[in-house]
């Protein structure tokens, strides 16, 4: 099995997102519900931050506008997650359990690509939205938040860190090749990546490494926003590249042998 070329995988992703599309305004009420919840989580986070900020001019070096911005990074990403990511592995993760996947495993295209298109939840994607209207008022709140040179990295750095928890979530999913039971993960990461909200520098050492290294929100949040703020040097742009190229090639390894171990309904 051959990973897809770019032109496939664009052109799969593009027909799943129409069918998608067409399937959810079946249902447009969820776009008002999914609105409603989306300025909720972040007004609740906004209000946090008042609180925070009546108190102090700082948090671990980071001002109230600059973490403003990170919340608006953390928005964004956890709308890419729960519309594209979330959905396709639960949805395989189902498969795998169920010995469904032969459904996947006979179309003449990469399996792995394939489940990680093919169900696509566009409502979820108004967080991505509201992420952007979060940087926004930042940018309006402070200009200088928004470092114009860093723009160019915090895009170089926001499409690692999608890299990174795509990788992630699909090593997870994986273990369902060997693990009957995981119907939790989803609730287990939605209250990890919670702590996304803030930069990991200031939470604990050990805090940190696992929010580094074992659910590597780090990358998908706080690298981004320190790029973004003018925060980020190239040590640090160049280590989240090669440790997203390491997660790449382990989740593509993961993925091949939990394949040649996958007996389905038809064995």
């Amino acid at each position: 099995m051959r990973p897809a070329a770019p032109l496939a995988a664009g052109r799969l992703g593009l027909l799943f997102l129409r069918v998608s599309v067409m399937n959810d305004l079946q249902y447009r009420a969820n776009f008002v519900f999914q609105l409603f919840q989306s300025l909720l989580a972040v007004g609740t986070g906004l209000a946090v931050l008042a609180l925070i900020f009546d108190q102090t001019n700082e948090l671990g070096g980071w001002t109230a506008t600059q973490l403003i911005a990170v919340m608006g990074i953390f928005t964004i990403m956890g709308g890419l997650i729960r519309s594209v990511i979330e959905p396709n592995m639960q949805r395989l993760m189902t498969d795998v359990q169920k010995g469904t996947l032969d459904h996947v495993l006979t179309k003449p295209e990469d399996p792995q690509l394939l489940v990680s298109v093919r169900d696509i939840r566009i409502w979820n994607g108004v967080d991505v939205l509201t992420g952007l209207g979060v940087l926004g008022y930042a940018v309006a709140r402070d200009p200088a938040v928004l470092d114009v040179t860093g723009v160019l990295a915090g895009l170089v750095a926001f499409v690692l860190g999608t890299i990174t928890i795509y990788c992630f979530w699909l090593m997870l999913t994986t273990a369902a090749f060997w693990v009957v039971r995981l119907d939790e993960t989803q609730a287990l990461f939605e209250g990890i990546y919670r702590a996304g909200q803030y930069p990991v520098g200031i939470y604990p050492g050990w805090m940190r490494v696992g929010l580094t290294f074992l659910v590597p929100i780090a990358f998908a949040v706080t690298v981004p926003a320190e790029a973004v703020t003018g925060r980020l040097d190239a040590a640090t742009l160049g280590f989240a590249a090669l440790f997203c190229v390491v997660i790449v090639a382990l989740s593509r390894a993961l993925w091949k042998r939990g394949l040649r171990r996958y007996s389905g309904a038809s064995a």
